[in-house]
């Protein structure tokens, strides 16, 4: 096994699907639907568990989770309750038997040779299925519960690439071994066992700048970006972009894109809709996330109603109606 390497067949999630389809936030309550309607995803274990072994049969591809530590408040505190990703799916690769399920890891808030044990430990549970999700930077609210400081932007991507270093070491068959850099002096380090199969699993990242694009076509397997909100278009320049970059650096790249709005969320799985601003919602005090109460209103709710409520009649016992929209 080489330092950097996992096998086509890891990359591809052992199907031969061009298009790869997946699953984004059920591990957060609300899931991805930012929505007052009461019958909004749980983001519970129980629904988590039905939800993964629905779409391991369903013949969907991936399930990636959100990793936050508090929600955005409000009368709904959207993702205000959450699975932590590496145990959540630890849980769902043991319970499953086909799709790829990923961990989100910030790297600042976790040692690399920790995260390495634990990523590995997910990994031999799925027979190899496991796949994580990089995230460099992230909330400061959330990252001043620990007590962690951000650092300014592109030395969060140096941090990142020395943690990743150090990981991809532990995962490479070398055994004792000493490191020293600008951010880890790490001494002794021994990691056993290896990966599944002798390759690391599948690395994904979702740099959105020129340093974070690079940092993603540089280490990773797949790279998550957002799609167009314009045309399909100017979704696949972007896409063309990454690729192109890749290929620069002597790699070929996957590229997931998250979609914004989907007519319908999957039964009993949370819909992939564009966040909002809504004051109930408690959105409106993070910049990040742009929207509008007339889009609240008119789209996430009838959205929200729309897709969970047959899966709800279902689960209370109630007639599910399938009439055609016109």
């Amino acid at each position: 096994m080489t330092l950097d390497a996992t096998t086509p067949e890891r990359a591809a999630m052992y199907n031969g699907n061009r298009l790869k389809i997946g699953l984004f936030g059920s591990n957060c309550s609300s899931g991805r639907a930012v929505t007052m309607v009461p019958e909004r995803w749980s983001g519970s274990w129980a629904d988590n568990l039905k939800l993964a072994r629905m779409a391991d049969d369903a013949g969907l591809d991936f399930m990636l989770p959100i990793a936050r530590w508090k929600g955005y408040g409000g009368d709904t505190d959207y993702q205000g309750a959450t699975l932590e990703t590496l145990t959540w799916a630890s849980g769902l690769l043991a319970s499953t038997r086909r799709i790829t399920v990923f961990g989100t890891v910030h790297a600042p808030l976790f040692n690399p040779v920790i995260a390495a044990k634990e990523i590995v430990t997910a990994d031999h549970i799925g027979g190899g299925r496991f796949g994580l999700n990089l995230v460099v930077g992230w909330n400061e609210g959330e990252f001043e519960m620990f007590g962690v400081e951000q650092r300014e932007h592109e030395a969060r991507y140096e941090y990142a690439q020395e943690w990743l270093d150090v990981m991809k070491t532990i995962w490479s068959p070398k055994q004792d071994f000493d490191f020293e850099g600008r951010f880890f002096s790490l001494k002794g380090i021994r990691g056993k066992p290896k990966p599944v199969g002798g390759a690391r699993p599948l690395i994904m990242n979702a740099g959105a700048s020129d340093t974070g694009r690079a940092f993603a076509v540089r280490n990773c397997d797949a790279f998550f970006l957002q799609a167009s909100r314009v045309s399909t278009e100017e979704t696949a320049g972007f896409v063309s972009k990454a690729k192109e970059l890749a290929r620069t650096h002597g790699r070929e790249i996957g590229v997931h894109r998250r979609r914004s709005h989907l007519p319908a969320h999957p039964p009993g799985g949370p819909g992939l809709l564009s966040p909002c601003h809504s004051r109930q919602c408690g959105f409106r005090r993070h910049r990040q996330h742009p929207g509008d109460e007339e889009h609240h209103a008119r789209d996430q709710r009838a959205r929200g109603v729309r897709a969970a409520a047959p899966l709800l009649r279902q689960r209370h016992g109630r007639p599910v109606n399938h009439r055609r929209r016109r």
